[in-house]
């Protein structure tokens, strides 16, 4: 199969407290995040997989450990959130279907496995993890069809969160592009899947990962368990 993946890297990371873009955060398996999200799609999608990395942030760095990916910068990432980012790492892609991670996730190999049905069907998800629901974490609801309702970091009763790893379909491709260009530069990419569904009529459906782990690494401590799994 071959499929064209987006990994968002562009931010500046410091919550971490690194000075190297939060990517390439070593694991405790001696691979950073990002080479763990290349050997995890290669694994799914094999090599043919097109792989784009959005950066900005010390870009240089992202792009001599990994010169075979394809770049798009960002040259406003102190200035933008990932709305921006994804909207310049779509463009790059063609009309086809996307799947887009952010670019701190470290995440069970299977989760892609799971992803492919979904893929091979050309249908728009967003991966979930409904074991908890943590206040600073996206959160979604679902509608009465089992689709997603609403999906950002102040819904209220949130029945899980977004983990952080995507797929939008062809056919939503483009209507979701348009809301993106519309958002706030400091908005998150999810505000605009919640406009794409809310005006556009796009289905979103939630892909429950529970039981596999996915972590967004954000602070020390999310490097510490990361590096349970890894």
């Amino acid at each position: 199969m071959t499929l064209h993946t987006v990994i968002l890297a562009a931010g500046m990371g410091s919550r971490l407290g690194r000075s190297l873009p939060k990517p390439l955060t070593v694991l405790g398996d001696g691979r950073s995040i990002m080479q763990q999200q290349h050997d995890n799609i290669r694994a799914a999608f094999g090599t043919d997989a097109r792989i784009t990395t959005v950066v900005g942030y010390r870009a240089e760095t992202i792009v001599e450990a990994f010169p075979d990916a394809a770049y798009v910068h960002n040259d406003r990432y102190d200035q933008t959130n990932t709305s921006k980012s994804l909207l310049r790492g779509l463009g790059r892609t063609g009309r086809g279907g996307v799947l887009w991670m952010n670019g701190d996730v470290v995440f069970d190999p299977r989760v892609l496995g799971r992803a492919i049905g979904l893929i091979e069907q050309d249908r728009s998800f967003v991966t979930v993890n409904t074991a908890r629901v943590g206040d600073e974490e996206v959160k979604y609801t679902t509608s009465a069809d089992g689709s997603i309702a609403e999906l950002s970091k102040t819904v209220v009763g949130g029945i899980g969160e977004a983990v952080g790893i995507n797929y939008i379909s062809r056919r939503d491709k483009r209507a979701f592009m348009r809301q993106l260009a519309r958002v706030e530069d400091q908005d998150y990419f999810e505000r605009g899947l919640e406009l794409a569904i809310a005006e556009d009529g796009v289905s979103i459906q939630p892909l429950d990962i529970s039981d596999l782990y996915a972590v967004e690494v954000d602070f020390a401590e999310d490097l510490e368990r990361a590096n349970l799994f890894v």
